[in-house]
């Protein structure tokens, strides 16, 4: 009877070391497939046709779907347990994966999306977050973040994912594959939970732009053609000054690799918010109302606003009863978003789609059937993980605004990876005109190889190149915003001058010449911003002083801006300028 407990306490301490090994032995499968599937399963393709007819087009190749996607069988889970607790097995797979199986591709599994599809950040806490294989500490991004990475960990020859807001666009750009955002429309969605519908397209990943091409010559029913090549590649300045990390590394191995191919001739560089606004005439009516109000947002800014409006507006109608219904536990972010009132006015909607419509008719306008614009996919590198700048304004502003051109024009976008920057991924967007999406599928195939090979010379050389060349890259684009500042093109130059800070943060002048820039534009608060920063660097830059001057005068800070002129005129005895300035400000409030 003695050795009873003792034998007891034998079994639980083994029975405990089993539990335990089978847990470790359970999160190392885990990690062997990134975290990117909620559930493993097998769609078989059809037997080869016999010949002499051509084996499927995609025979050979296997694939993986976001949780978005309907399979016979299964629950269509919408990246969150309680949506999958509460509906049934659905009965019939969706359009777009028969279609795929039936032209020969194998389909493993499902795979995890942010909750309710609705993020771009790829954090699920419902699920184990996917692990970026590109960059471990990093988000994979959203909404199809598991398909991403199961592209990236070479798990799968391609996949699935639904792009509304930039689902497959930004974990394209986060996890260094390649994805493709169709023409709106051009795939079916039967078979598919809807996010947003007006926004909503069904997108792919792959690793290279053969298989890319492949999956969208079935899934578009492109018939094969000789390819087109680009008669215009047009740059999108001010939207690079967007980058959170030199934009140079991104356009110079798109010129370089448009001069190989295509010549330079077809170069062309556009400020495209400029150009929106001539050709959006609801959204440069919306913009100035608002400017005029309460909101200060850029042209852009109201675009990736538009956006988010027709996202959260149709969200609602879709999920919002299920919401109020199941009330499911979901990210505190995404709450504050899907949990607001989902009424708009009918002014509102309508003012909505008509930008929609004409962002169309403005984007083809530019790019015609020959055409293609180049922006950032991004304009951060990918966060680390539970960091913090994925929740500030400015990382969503600043995101929505490059991803509203193809969201709401429904243009065709394709994500192109281009190396690393700082052990991220980086990459480049390239946008076609609606319906072009063979055209751009084509162009990809062409300068895919030639991309690649010029950010990898470009990277090599940057890690070689000195810092006075460094220095000499900083003074070429302080050059050239002086130019636009001339040509009073005062947003152009403070892209230049800023160009100029991020390639050198240590000169006064780049500083305070966007301070000059800023005062132009009635940017007091940041022109007073840039000559503090570049008196602190030097403390005799007597323009520094001069425009903070300017710049406290304007906002009210007259005490300080007469300390200002004054100090100028110690530095510069003769300075006409600071001595009126500082006599006028002395008459006014002595």
């Amino acid at each position: 009877m003695a050795s009873n407990p003792a034998n007891l306490w034998v079994l639980l301490g083994l029975g405990l070391a089993g539990i335990l090994y089978m847990t470790q032995k359970l999160k190392k499968a885990i990690r062997e497939d990134f975290g990117a599937f909620v559930e493993k399963l097998q769609l078989l393709p059809p037997p080869q046709p016999a010949p002499p007819k051509a084996p499927h087009p995609l025979t050979g190749l296997s694939f993986a779907v976001s949780d978005l996607f309907n399979i016979e069988g299964y629950v269509t889970g919408f990246g969150h347990p309680d949506w999958a607790r509460t509906h049934e097995p659905v009965s019939r797979t969706s359009s777009v994966v028969s279609t795929l199986v039936e032209n020969g591709a194998t389909c493993i599994g499902k795979t995890v999306v942010d909750e309710l599809g609705y993020s771009i950040n790829g954090e699920n806490k419902h699920y184990e977050t996917p692990t970026n294989p590109a960059a471990h500490a990093r988000v994979s991004g959203g909404s199809s973040s598991g398909s991403a990475v199961a592209v990236a960990a070479d798990l799968v020859d391609f996949s699935l994912g639904v792009d509304t807001v930039g689902g497959v666009r930004v974990p394209a750009g986060f996890c260094g594959v390649l994805g493709f955002r169709p023409s709106y429309g051009a795939v079916s969605h039967l078979g598919i939970l809807p996010v947003s519908a007006s926004l909503d397209t069904v997108g792919w990943f792959a690793k290279d732009p053969a298989t890319l091409r492949r999956v969208g010559h079935v899934l578009l029913q492109l018939p094969f053609g000789v390819q087109r090549s680009p008669r215009q590649i047009i740059i999108a300045d001010d939207f690079f000054q967007l980058l959170k990390f030199p934009s140079d590394r991104i356009t110079q191995v798109v010129i370089k690799s448009t001069e190989k191919h295509f010549g330079r001739q077809v170069l062309k560089h556009e400020i495209l918010e400029e150009y929106i606004y001539s050709k959006v005439p609801t959204l440069k009516e919306f913009h100035n109302k608002k400017k005029n109000g309460e909101s200060k947002a850029s042209v852009i800014g109201y675009l990736a606003n538009i956006m988010q409006l027709l996202h959260r507006y149709e969200f609602k109608n879709n999920h919002g009863e299920w919401i109020n219904s199941a009330k499911p536990s979901l990210d505190p972010m995404i709450l504050a978003h899907v949990g607001e009132p989902a009424e708009m006015s009918d002014t509102e909607i309508e003012i909505s789609r008509s930008i929609r419509n004409e962002m169309r008719s403005a984007i083809n306008s530019l790019l015609k059937d020959e055409g293609i614009l180049v922006i950032p996919t991004t304009p951060y590198l990918p966060p680390k993980l539970g960091a913090k700048e994925i929740q500030s304004e400015d990382y969503r502003t600043s995101s929505f605004s490059l991803l509203s051109i193809a969201s709401l024009s429904g243009c065709c976008q394709v994500t192109v990876p281009l190396g690393y920057y700082d052990k991220c991924p980086v990459s480049v967007s390239l946008i076609a005109r609606h319906g072009g999406d063979r055209f751009l599928l084509d162009t990809v195939q062409t300068m895919y190889a030639s991309l690649q090979e010029h950010a990898e010379l470009y990277a090599k050389s940057k890690s070689s190149r000195s810092t006075d060349s460094q220095q000499n890259y900083a003074e070429m684009a302080k050059v050239k915003g002086n130019d636009a500042y001339k040509e009073k093109q005062w947003q152009k130059a403070i892209g230049y001058y800023t160009e100029a800070i991020k390639l050198n943060g240590k000169n006064a002048t780049y500083y305070s010449n966007r301070a000059a820039a800023y005062l132009e534009l009635g940017s007091f608060i940041q022109a007073e911003a840039d000559c503090t920063k570049a008196i602190s660097i030097d403390k005799k830059n007597v323009k520094a002083h001069l425009r903070r001057g300017t710049a406290r005068e304007m906002l009210g800070l007259y005490k300080e801006a007469v300390e200002d002129f004054k100090y100028a005129l110690v530095l510069e005895p003769t300075n006409k300028r600071a001595s009126v300035s500082a006599e006028r400000l002395r008459k006014l409030f002595q």
